[in-house]
């Protein structure tokens, strides 16, 4: 009877797992308090040990903490946890204030301008803000606090004001459809779920450490944001960024196009460039594939010739 019981809450756990990763949160969360009030019955019962019981009601807690969704605050210091390990490996070059002003004012009339822009990470935390960092790599990151680095190098790669207009499109669009913030979630709900299984067979047999699994998120998100800053985004992700970005180029008047020429620019780099932007980003040859059909559905006139006096100045 006790092996039954202890079979059967385990594989409710593991559906749990299912409906949490596939984003049900509200399955997810019902799920969790039918198991954890089973688990506490079947303890007080005497049908499975006291510690499986324990093990059981805490990695539902765990689950349901996974899957809860995030107020603006947690993104904004999630956000500045993020950029705070960005720099760790890199140093913000203050050799050229004008430029990093320069840089503001495009992310700021990109921001103004689009369709999604962020309201309550605007009116909260006073908008977007850029930096250089000083490193020939060819890199860009960008936080849910609204923080977005670009290198140097990345930087020498641009030819245009609207090329460098489509760097930071792309990387408001990361801010705005919160892909560091999805990406820490799945992370979280992903390690949850694999303790789950680990934590409560560890009790059917000779126990586990319930305070290791009670404390599973109050741990430092350090490791999870590494990952993510070392190995990027998904690739659906990267294109989701770029049709976005393709959007908010037109609707600051940019030109689109010029996110095509800054990707052929990447594709020339690339060979030159091992690491940076080539680790953590898919080719520029299926971005420009991806980008190029999605950026006929725009016109917008050409003013490029405008803004050339002011790119050279600052640059």
């Amino acid at each position: 009877m006790k092996g039954d019981v202890r079979h059967v809450l385990f594989v409710w756990l593991l559906v749990i797992g299912a409906f949490c990763l596939a984003g049900q949160v509200s399955s997810c969360t019902s799920l969790t308090a039918a198991t954890s009030v089973s688990a506490q019955a079947a303890g007080e019962a005497g049908y499975i040990d006291p510690k499986m019981a324990d093990a059981i009601v805490q990695s539902g807690d765990a689950m349901t903490r996974a899957v809860e969704e995030m107020t603006p605050e947690q993104a904004y210091y999630i956000g500045r946890a993020v950029g705070a390990n960005i720099l760790i490996n890199y140093k913000i070059d203050t050799s050229n204030p004008e430029l990093v002003q320069y840089l503001n004012k495009i992310v700021n009339a990109l921001a103004i301008n689009s369709d999604q822009s962020d309201r309550t990470l605007v009116r909260l935390y006073n908008g977007y803000h850029v930096a250089i960092l000083d490193s020939a790599e060819i890199n860009a990151f960008a936080t849910s606090g609204g923080h977005i680095f670009i290198t140097r190098g990345l930087l020498q790669c641009a030819a245009s004001e609207d090329a460098l207009a489509a760097v930071l499109a792309h990387e408001i669009a990361h801010i705005q459809l919160q892909h560091s913030i999805k990406a820490i979630k799945t992370s979280r709900i992903t390690q949850a779920w694999m303790y789950t299984g680990s934590s409560v067979v560890g009790a059917a047999t000779s126990g586990t450490s319930l305070a290791e699994l009670a404390n599973i998120f109050d741990e430092s998100v350090t490791d999870i944001i590494r990952e993510m800053i070392n190995n990027g985004y998904s690739r659906a992700q990267e294109f989701d960024a770029d049709a976005l970005a393709l959007s908010i180029l037109a609707s600051a008047g940019y030109d689109p196009v010029s996110l095509l020429d800054m990707l052929r620019e990447l594709d020339k780099s690339q060979p030159r460039n091992p690491g940076g932007f080539n680790k953590t980003h898919p080719a520029p040859k299926e971005r420009i594939t991806n980008a190029n059909r999605k950026s006929r559905a725009y016109t917008v006139a050409d003013t490029r010739s405008y803004r050339r006096a002011r790119f050279s100045a600052a640059r």
